[in-house]
């Protein structure tokens, strides 16, 4: 039988990455970098999505905070995608049920969805979509079809795929057993066995998921599909309605239905893969030099032997290491064996239960309109660069603590204070005094740079009242 096509993507952008601290964090999580070449990881996997003789145009679904950053990549590598918008955290089950809902609303009720992470790495793309093509003939006779990767070691960190007999379909066969991550000697029984490793990416037709997640989980169908049909568009976004959405149990796709389903099949997957789970994971998928080392950014090593450096900024300069991984951003340096790459998360959860703004937040913080970055922050002070992009606006807004000086190193600003607009051109400043009602706008064609300071008695961010805003932020 061959497929439908094309097939509808959907893409899943909203997890945290917090494995891989200090570059991956809660405001700005791994999918949306660059961590290898010159694209993030999101825009790696739409571009693998690209052949319109198969694909459709993708579907994103992401959280709130991500819905700018989302559409603004895709539009970057010349990608329309429909963005929808996840209000909670519900785990891949409820956000797959609803991703699948809406791509029989936009590709009709008899369409194949092909459901990625954004945060995984494929190194051989026409693999990949040959994959595809031979699991679409598979999903359009009736299947539920995950990608088994072809193990290139007993790892520990996957789970893994038992396959059965074939399904009748080339290169397609049933899936006999999900089972969870193994020991080290269970994963080399596992590679003597055939098994394969759990990608963790699904393509199957989207009526068919939906009808057996309701005989398994009908209370999760009932909140998404209210979830759905209560969803409105907001600025060119989907949003979920909140209430309902969050009326769902939080489930894996995995646990809530494929592994009680009978219509699961796996394509194996010849093709390099990784879910960078860990710094060894990114480490592993990368070359290192004569002496193991492999490293990324500016980094000098002198007598170092299987050692992981990863810099985003600082110069890391090392003697004498040995199976060491060290990762290096402007704000916080990680060190550690290599092999205790899979405690990063706890890690993570001590530095917030410590209170440190690090563990969450990146120095240069990212918004609809542009960014901005600590520069210095003392007591009753903070001084800051922001930078916001041609035809970005800043919310109507006023503070209660604290007034700004904004000084105009490049572009032009158009300052409303108080009522008034006026522009402040480079190398000129303006005051904002406590209180005073102001908005910061970039009418020009190139980014406007500008340092502001603040001075005040209390300088958090929470200390903003929006009274208009473009992106209807609360």
């Amino acid at each position: 039988m061959l497929s439908p096509t094309p097939v509808v993507p959907v893409i899943l952008a909203g997890g945290s990455g917090t494995r891989l601290w200090p570059v991956s964090r809660d405001s700005l999580p791994k999918q949306f970098q660059a961590l290898i070449g010159d694209h993030t990881l999101y825009q790696d996997t739409l571009k693998r999505v690209s052949d319109r003789t198969l694909f459709a145009p993708p579907i994103v679904l992401t959280h709130e905070d991500f819905r700018f950053f989302a559409r603004r990549q895709a539009s970057e590598i010349g990608i329309d995608a429909t963005v929808a918008l996840e209000p909670v955290r519900r785990d891949s089950g409820p956000a797959l049920l609803a991703a699948a809902m809406i791509a029989q609303r936009v590709a009709g009720e008899s369409c194949l969805v092909l459901a990625l992470a954004a945060d995984h790495i494929v190194l051989d793309d026409q693999l990949f979509v040959d994959a595809c093509r031979t699991a679409a003939i598979a999903a359009s006779d009736g299947k539920i079809v995950t990608f088994g990767i072809t193990p290139t070691e007993p790892s520990t960190a996957y789970g893994y795929i038992r396959p059965g007999k074939e399904t009748g379909q080339p290169g397609s066969r049933v899936v006999d057993a999900f089972v969870e991550k193994p020991d080290k000697n269970t994963a080399a029984h596992y590679l003597t066995e055939g098994y394969l490793w759990n990608s963790g990416n699904f393509l199957f037709p989207a009526g068919l998921l939906i009808e057996e997640a309701e005989r398994f989980e009908p209370e999760i169908v009932a909140a998404v599909r209210a979830s759905v049909e209560l969803a409105v568009e907001d600025l060119g976004f989907i949003r979920l309605d909140a209430k309902a959405f969050a009326s769902s149990p939080a489930k894996s796709i995995d646990y809530a239905v494929m592994e009680r389903t009978s219509r699961a099949a796996v394509v194996e997957g010849r093709f390099r893969w990784s879910d960078i789970g860990s710094w060894d994971a990114l480490r592993d998928i990368s070359e290192g030099d004569a002496s193991g080392n492999v490293t990324f950014g500016p980094v000098t090593l002198l007598d170092s032997h299987n050692t992981f450096v990863h810099t985003d900024g600082p110069l890391v300069a090392a003697v004498g290491l040995d199976d060491v991984s060290v990762v290096a951003t402007d704000d916080a340096v990680l060190v550690m064996p290599a092999h205790r790459s899979q405690d990063v998360k706890a890690l993570v959860a001590k530095l917030k239960a410590d209170g440190h703004n690090a563990a969450s937040e990146h120095l240069r913080a990212h918004r609809p309109w542009g960014t901005y970055q600590t520069v210095c922050r003392g007591e009753r002070f903070h001084v800051k660069k922001i930078v916001v992009e041609p035809g970005g606006r800043l919310s109507l807004q006023k503070h209660y603590h604290r007034a700004e000086h904004w000084i105009v190193v490049k572009g032009t600003a158009e300052v409303t204070l108080d009522g008034k607009v006026f522009e402040v051109r480079e190398n000129e400043s303006t005051y904002l005094p406590l209180g005073g009602v102001h908005r910061l706008a970039n009418p020009g064609k190139i980014p406007l740079e500008l340092i502001e300071v603040q001075t005040g008695s209390y300088l958090g961010e929470d200390d903003i009242v929006r009274l208009e805003d473009v992106y209807n932020r609360s």
